[in-house]
């Protein structure tokens, strides 16, 4: 197992004051925030803003400075106005959806994104303290990255005393490879033009949500002075549920929405792509861990498979598979060796009923131009659980803040052309039901009978942490921590197959920030 790494994870977060403030007419324009309240200390000689024109940022981020002004520089914005000025700022000062690629996990609140800086020295110089995503989504000048490294050592002094800081002259490494290093990778660039592109009002959506599997359903959007109506509807197995809200797009394709179905409250954070698509994460307010991957398509889009579930055909029994798309219109076209009927059809969703007798491995189905992947296998190779390594932390208890759970799952994989398990051309086939169990991670942990005090898993892969505060049945009262190994058995057809995962139950998150 690898050591952990600096994650991105998962607590109730504060959110993003532009996904939740309300769409009332904020007492001024963004500009003119910028123009009267930001003026003031930020102005320059030639007119342009000192700081705010040499950095562009995600609309997260630009919130986080707006409050830091308002905190600690005591700037009297009302909240109407940080709305407005936050947009305003990720209008004209953000990022393009490619330059997000590759670290958008930790503005969705994926869970199981393992956060990892490019090299050993920014790694001890950066993500130590927050995710290397942090750094990475941020574009600033040459003399704007020197004035960040100054603010990080007036504002945290004792940063050179510190673990991996103490051991070198901190300051002078700093300003001699990681400066440099920044302005090469991260320069400030061009801010891509804002997207005036009115979304379509009808869309097919499709996603998973770990511990619930797979769905379907549709997005609604109608234009509005400020932003977008939104309406959502997931179908999955357990039933249905629609959410309604608000959403906004800002700069060149960066979706935030706040829906409710009247029991939960929901965040969107998309990405609307080149393609027309949008694609992201919706999760729980109250719990991000509860959520779920996400890509939706305006139905009068090109033909197009946005899913296929199951996304597997066992050998020797006909199953039911649907696919999700736009559309599907046309003779379904089957891979080699699978025959099958079809159930229903429509532009939007296709359902078949689809058999093989031999295990053809990777193939792909069709519905006129579109076509998705279909794994045919007879018996799996192994199990993985997803995530591999992650953490959980307890809470409540009568305490403010709430417990953090985590989701597991078990993946289902196939050896790939190399014939060994666990190399990167493994065959991954999908999800499978499985029996979930906790166990000691170490002899350590079996002294301090962490099983027993840290929490308990759901036949779901859902494992609980348990309260928060000291817990006078162990040693010392200490809190009821724990390093476990959670362990899943998935019955393959009369064979028992088992994935292991690396759990960390921890302490509570006490400060928390939209991008961590």
């Amino acid at each position: 197992m690898k050591p952990l790494r600096r994650l991105a994870f998962i607590s109730c977060s504060t959110v993003l004051a532009l996904a939740i403030a309300p769409f009332a007419a904020a007492q001024q324009t963004g500009e003119q925030v910028l123009n009267t309240m930001c003026a003031g200390c930020h102005i320059a000689a030639d007119g342009s803003f000192e700081r705010i024109d040499a950095v562009r940022k995600t609309p997260e981020a630009w919130d986080m400075t707006v409050v830091r002004m308002m905190r600690n520089h005591h700037v009297p914005l009302s909240q109407d106005d940080r709305t407005a000025v936050v947009r305003y700022l990720a209008q004209t000062r953000g990022l393009s959806v490619k330059e997000t690629e590759g670290r958008r996990y930790v503005l969705e609140k994926e869970p199981v994104a393992t956060d990892v800086a490019p090299n050993q020295m920014m790694t001890e110089t950066c993500s130590r303290c927050h995710s290397y995503a942090r750094v990475a989504l941020q574009r600033r000048t040459p003399a704007d990255w020197e004035k960040l490294l100054n603010f990080h050592l007036g504002q945290f002094p004792t940063l050179e005393l510190q673990a991996m800081a103490r051991d070198r002259d901190w300051w002078t490494y700093v300003n001699g490879e990681v400066l440099p290093f920044l302005a090469k990778n991260y320069p400030l660039g061009q801010a891509p033009k804002a997207t005036n592109a009115k979304l379509s009002e009808r869309w097919v959506v499709t996603g998973h949500q770990p511990g619930s599997g797979d769905y379907s359903g549709t997005l609604s959007l109608k234009a509005g002075e400020e932003g977008y109506d939104v309406s959502m509807t997931l179908d999955n197995k357990a039933g249905s549920a629609t959410y309604q809200g608000r959403g906004v797009l800002l700069g060149e394709g960066e979706w935030r929405a706040t829906l409710s179905d009247g029991k939960q409250e929901i965040r969107q954070v998309f990405a609307l792509n080149a393609d027309g698509s949008l694609t992201g994460r919706w999760f729980e307010k109250s719990n991000e861990v509860i959520g779920g991957r996400f890509i939706a398509s305006p139905v009068d889009a090109s033909p197009r498979i946005l899913a296929v579930s199951p996304t597997y055909l066992r050998t020797g029994t006909e199953s039911e598979i649907t696919l999700v798309g736009v559309g599907l219109s046309g003779k379904p076209v089957l891979p080699k060796g699978v025959t099958g009927t079809v159930v229903s059809q429509s532009d939007t969703k296709v359902v078949m009923k689809l058999s093989s007798e031999k295990p053809w491995g990777a193939v792909k189905v069709s519905v006129g131009k579109a076509s998705a992947p279909l794994v045919v296998f007879s018996k799996l190779d192994g199990v993985r659980v997803e995530p591999e390594q992650t953490i959980a932390r307890v809470g409540g208890n009568g305490g403010p803040i709430a417990k953090v759970p985590a989701q597991f799952e078990a993946i289902g994989l196939l050896k790939g052309a190399d014939r060994k398990l666990g190399t990167a051309d493994d065959i991954r086939v999908g999800t499978f039901d499985a029996s979930w169990a906790v166990d000691n991670w170490d002899e350590g942990a079996a002294k301090m009978q962490d099983t027993k005090y840290s929490g308990s898993i759901e036949q779901n892969g859902r494992f609980t942490p348990a309260d928060a505060g000291l817990n006078p049945e162990r040693p010392m009262s200490t809190n009821n921590l724990g390093n476990l190994k959670v362990i899943a058995t998935v019955d393959d057809n009369g064979k028992t197959l088992q994935g292991e995962a690396h759990l960390y139950v921890t302490v509570q998150r006490f400060v928390d920030t939209p991008i961590r």
